[in-house]
């Protein structure tokens, strides 16, 4: 029983860390690594390679925002095969030059 309840505690932290976070909108790099899944080893190799936009206000601690994270966890979106084929069809119909071929 003793290790039910030790499951049961941990969710509930589990829970009230993502209700905070979901709150916040300056973020620290253990709420970045919660709200991306990245680890925070990983993410400060981001932030050494100004791969990932951050704030230093005091020179030691960073924070992040939490709109400029979401965006940056949007970039390089991928296509659909559906969308490929559209953007196919539309740069053949484009480019065709009034013959069979």
């Amino acid at each position: 029983m003793s290790q039910s309840k030790n499951d049961m505690e941990e969710k509930i932290n589990q829970i009230l860390a993502y209700s905070l976070l979901a709150a916040k909108n300056v973020l620290t790099l253990e709420d970045v690594a919660l709200l991306t899944g990245l680890s925070k080893s990983y993410l400060y190799k981001l932030t050494c390679a100004k791969q990932i936009p951050y704030y230093r206000p005091n020179g030691k601690q960073i924070y992040f925002d939490r709109g400029e994270v979401e965006a940056w966890m949007k970039q390089n979106r991928v296509n659909t095969h559906q969308e490929a084929e559209q953007q196919a069809a539309m740069y053949v119909a484009g480019h065709k030059k009034g013959g069979a071929l």
